[in-house]
């Protein structure tokens, strides 16, 4: 008697032809892992050496997409997240504990500033915000229970270029790690272990991502140890998914960086000599601060940057220079195909600038530079007028 068909919808003998192979790494979606026997049961999140045990720990895809990442940053492990923020909020969960402190710079990313001063204070985790620009001095502000420097190089919106290795001596002569947030870098035109970063992590829904269409983090290190603490900690926090878009955005990764960095070169550059603009913050212009260490330490530059208006138009009139634009959407999560714009108002914060209601952050995408410029040009008027 065979089977009842309901039985048959979950215990299938239907079979298909082996041997399929593509250009594409297979896409692996699950959540239960078959073993070959109740003896072989385990619970363990290294699958790199132990096998697959858990869905949660990741898929041959969430393994192979971390693998590609971890060669391209030149680590020995990398462990994925469900996003750059939840890659930020491990690392600090698996580092820190009460009584800690850490140094993060004042141009930091405000979700993590955020994840700093609202959650780890409540747990006992100290705080100080130091001037991206501070190089070695950065040694004065180490204190004896400081355990992590956070650097973003170039920082969010005002895009100070830090001088990573100055900052890695420093910390290293006191035995305090320091992690880099390398996603304006695609962790590829910032080679942050060479400069002596001990840990580096990116948005993976950025420029890897590429398409606006996933949320994935990324962690890379070399210390085995390090390691060790990430995985532990992930095994109670969650793993990532989507890896199977973030495999098909490597393979056109280089081309795009390529195509954004000189769009956007050419657009910051014609931005720098308009007569409404006091300076762009782009990293491979002198206006920006910390341009030399941009020049020693990368490989290039990518599409993010921002722009300051002249003293005289009113926060209403720099958001109608933004709500003029055509091909710029308004949105934060940049690094897709997509140029996006976005006004800031920012107010005094001890280590950066106050720009008040005057910068506006780019992202280029690939839309033909010349219809980008001719948008621009166009949105300006708002600001003349």
């Amino acid at each position: 008697m065979g089977k009842n068909w309901r039985t048959k919808l979950i215990h299938s003998d239907a079979k298909i032809p082996e041997g399929y192979r593509s250009l594409a790494s297979p896409t692996f979606r699950g959540s239960t892992t078959l073993f070959p026997s109740a003896s072989a049961v385990k619970d363990d999140w290294d699958q790199k050496r132990v096998g697959y045990t858990y869905g949660l720990y990741g898929t041959p895809t969430v393994v192979e997409l971390a693998a590609r990442v971890c060669e391209l940053e030149g680590g020995n492990h990398t462990i994925l997240t469900p996003g750059g923020q939840a890659a930020i909020s491990l690392i600090n969960l698996a580092l820190l504990q009460a009584g800690d402190h850490m140094l993060v710079p004042a141009s930091v990313y405000y979700p993590n500033r955020k994840l700093t001063t609202r959650l780890l204070s409540r747990f006992g985790v100290s705080t100080d915000f130091y001037d991206p620009l501070i190089g070695s001095g950065i040694g004065a502000l180490i204190e004896e229970n400081t355990k992590l420097i956070w650097c973003e190089s170039p920082g969010s919106i005002t895009m100070e270029i830090q001088d990573i290795p100055a900052i890695a001596e420093a910390a290293h002569a006191r035995n305090v790690r320091v992690v880099l947030d390398n996603t304006w870098s695609a962790g590829i035109l910032f080679d942050a272990f060479a400069h002596g970063v001990d840990i580096t992590m990116q948005a993976i829904t950025k420029y890897i991502g590429g398409h606006s269409d996933l949320l994935l983090g990324s962690i890379t290190v070399r210390e085995d140890a390090i390691y060790q603490r990430f995985g532990s900690a992930q095994q109670v926090l969650g793993c990532a998914d989507d890896c199977s878009l973030a495999l098909r955005g490597l393979q056109t990764l280089g081309v795009r960086l390529s195509a954004i960095e000189a769009s956007a070169l050419e657009i910051a550059k014609w931005l720098d000599a308009r007569p409404e603009i006091e300076r762009v913050l782009h990293p491979a212009l002198r206006t920006c601060p910390g341009h030399e260490f941009w020049e020693r330490d990368f490989l290039g530059s990518s599409g993010v940057f921002s722009m300051v208006f002249k003293p005289g138009p009113t926060h209403q009139q720099v958001l109608a220079f933004v709500d003029a634009l055509k091909l710029f959407r308004v949105g934060y999560s940049w690094g897709g195909v997509a140029s996006l714009a976005v006004a800031y108002k920012m107010g005094h914060t001890p280590g950066r600038p106050s720009y008040d209601h005057r910068i506006v952050r780019l992202n280029i995408g690939l839309e033909a530079t010349a219809d980008l410029l001719a948008d621009l040009e166009q949105a300006l008027e708002r600001v003349r007028g």
